[in-house]
């Protein structure tokens, strides 16, 4: 199908575009940008005005739920919400039940994902069998299935020898490794950030050492083996200092945040809201302004929703009984836009946090609209409020700590592949 949008502001941060032009696409590739291709005739014509034209978003973190735990979410419905949040591209950990680290489970869940024409799906395999920490996965053949990185998602890994053959393993192929910084030890029973609400609440507490001390463990042997080490969902200060420290010290490292400590923290937990129960857990003010200064100066990488959804049943208990999680792509673009104009960001700067730098993290060719591209664009109203409610998320998981606010920014169109997969 040959698509022509026309009269958007058409900002690509990979190509440093931010100007008003039309984008031509044909043969499920961007065929040319501003001035029509000769001979080019449109099946169908997308005004844009008013709209923003970008890629399609990018987000590094985002569990499908499948297969396993459809009970929480179905692939169905979660690409729906991709589909709604303006996500063409996503990753999804490999904590599913069983885990991914078979390469028969990660082409089912590849082949499903292809088959609802959808969102694209980049699975993280297993970087040990089962999660479990002891036995390494064979790393090549899971890439050969469609694995873009490895990592433990929240389980721990406790032996740092298993670890450290894991990344002397990735790094002979040049496989990617993404860690969360977590000691197991420190933060067992743990359900909130070890600050004043906790101690408050009386609530197990998550000290930011644990993140720390997981953390200096994986640069050493990251330095030591020359594995790409990833950081995924860094949650403190002293975190981001160190992140900070290791890429300027020359380290191949990268680093994500989730979209939620960007805005919260555990000031946000209220009396005890378990809305707000995640992971890791909603740490300090002090934090929060430390992960927003390491988004300024290029220490964090990427913007991921961190989508987890649950089911009601599991978040409706008790604080430190809940289950940590929350559903996020369809918040993501809007709560980016948001943290953009609070601090003073620009368009451009703010987007590439959720298109090209993550596809880049990914190492896959996503994330900008470059002629010969895929045709993957996102479309939104940056004017359009809205309030969020829980029974209008396409999400199957309805939990959110954002229950109620009022966004601003909202996806008009998505298109996957030169196709049209959602409108407004």
């Amino acid at each position: 199908m040959n698509i022509h949008i026309k009269n958007g502001r058409l900002i690509d941060p990979s190509n440093k575009i931010d100007s008003k032009q039309d984008v031509f696409i044909a043969n499920k590739h961007i065929l040319a940008i501003g001035k029509a291709p000769q001979n080019f005739a449109a099946d169908q014509v997308i005004d844009a005005t008013g709209l923003i034209v970008i890629p399609g978003l990018v987000d590094v973190a985002a569990r499908l739920r499948e297969p396993g735990y459809e009970y929480k979410a179905t692939l169905e419905s979660e690409m729906e919400a991709a589909m709604a949040g303006g996500v063409t591209s996503l990753s999804c950990p490999p904590d599913t039940d069983p885990p991914l680290d078979e390469p028969g489970l990660v082409e089912m869940l590849k082949h499903r994902a292809r088959s609802l024409n959808q969102a694209r799906v980049f699975p993280v395999g297993a970087l040990t069998y089962g999660l479990k920490g002891a036995e390494l996965t064979e790393m090549i053949e899971l890439t050969d299935a469609g694995c873009k990185a490895f990592s433990q998602a929240d389980a721990t890994l406790n032996d740092t020898r298993v670890l450290m053959r894991a990344m002397q393993y990735a790094a002979t192929f040049g496989y990617r490794v993404w860690l969360r910084p977590q000691d197991a030890f420190l933060a067992k029973d743990g359900v909130a950030h070890d600050g004043e609400v906790a101690t408050r609440l009386g609530l197990p507490a998550i000290p930011v050492v644990a993140e720390t001390i997981a953390l200096s463990t994986m640069l050493q042997l990251a330095r030591e083996t020359g594995v790409k080490l990833h950081v995924c969902r860094i949650s403190s200060a002293e975190g981001v200092e160190m992140v900070r420290a290791a890429k300027q010290s020359g380290l191949s490292v990268t680093c994500d945040v989730s979209m939620n400590h960007v805005h919260l923290s555990e000031m946000d937990i209220g009396y005890f809201d378990s809305n707000f129960r995640l992971s890791p857990p909603l740490r300090s003010l002090r934090d929060r302004a430390a992960l927003r200064a390491g988004l300024l100066d290029g220490t964090i990488d990427a913007i991921c929703s961190n989508h987890s959804p649950v089911d009601d049943d599991a978040k409706q208990l008790p604080f430190g009984e809940a289950e940590a999680g929350a559903t996020g792509m369809e918040l993501l673009l809007p709560l980016v836009l948001k943290w953009a104009a609070e601090e003073n960001v620009s368009m451009p700067d703010a987007l590439a946090h959720i298109t090209i730098n993550p596809a880049q993290l990914l190492g896959v060719k996503m994330g900008h609209l470059s002629v010969g591209a895929h045709a993957d664009v996102c479309m939104f109203d940056p004017e359009f409020t809205w309030k969020v409610e829980p029974s209008a998320l396409k999400s199957q998981g309805k939990n959110t700590p954002f229950n109620g606010y009022t966004m601003q920014g909202r996806v008009r169109h998505t298109i996957v592949e030169g196709k049209v997969a959602y409108s407004l």
